[in-house]
Order: structure tokens, then sequence, then C-alpha cells
């Protein structure tokens, strides 16, 4: 079987992107999550490397849907019916998304908080 070329590749990663953006809620709440800690990191002028955690935690969040999105649609097709095996798998991937999301909660407060009390003046 011969390998798709790189742009090949690449639309289909799109389109996994494009997919979960249009099907999954929770990947647009996470999005628009997204868009509001830029919009603060802008407003309070973050530096460099304080983007650089920001884009890793965001990134691993984003990847966590994915990757939960992806195995959810495997589980479903090699198990339609109920499995207790399944559920597992699918509630373990879930549980990664929230690990994640608690994490990238908890490293925001802590990039971010600080210059936002100074810029509200409550610290």
């Amino acid at each position: 079987m011969k390998s798709p070329s790189l742009w090949a590749s690449f639309r289909f990663a799109f389109a996994g992107i494009a997919h979960a953006l249009r099907t999954q809620r929770n990947f647009r709440v996470h999005l628009l999550v997204t868009a509001a800690v830029v919009g603060v990191g802008l407003w309070l002028r973050i530096s460099t490397d304080q983007w650089a955690i920001l884009a890793l935690t965001i990134g691993l969040v984003l990847h966590a849907e994915l990757v939960n999105t992806a195995l959810e649609a495997v589980v479903d097709h090699v198990s339609p019916e109920f499995h207790a095996l399944a559920k597992i798998a699918k509630d373990c991937a879930a549980g990664a998304v929230v690990v994640a999301a608690a994490t990238a909660v908890g490293v925001g407060l802590l990039v971010l908080g600080p210059p936002l009390l100074r810029a509200l003046g409550l610290a």
C-alpha cells in the first residue's frame, strides 16, 4: 500500500480537525476558552515564555479532545452494542480530557493570574 503524499496527509489531518469542530461540542468549548485565554494574554502583554507555556497547555487539551474523539469513533465501530470494556475505554479517554483541561486551568491561573490581578489593581 502506497503512503499518501505529504499534502494528502495534511488534508486528512485537517479533515479530522474539521470533523471534531463540526461534531464535538466540547472541542468547540475548548476553542472558545482558547480564544478567551489568547485575548487575556494579548491584553496583559505576557512574555514569550508565558506564551510558550500557554501554547503547550492549549495544545495538550486540544490533542486530548481529538484523541478522545478518534477513540470513541473506533470503539463505536468495533463495539456498536454495549460492552463493559468499550465503556472503560471511552470513560478513560474522556477522563484524559478532564485531566488535561484541569491541568490547563491550573496553568492558566499560574500564568495569567498574577498579571491579571495586577492589571485590575487587586494585587
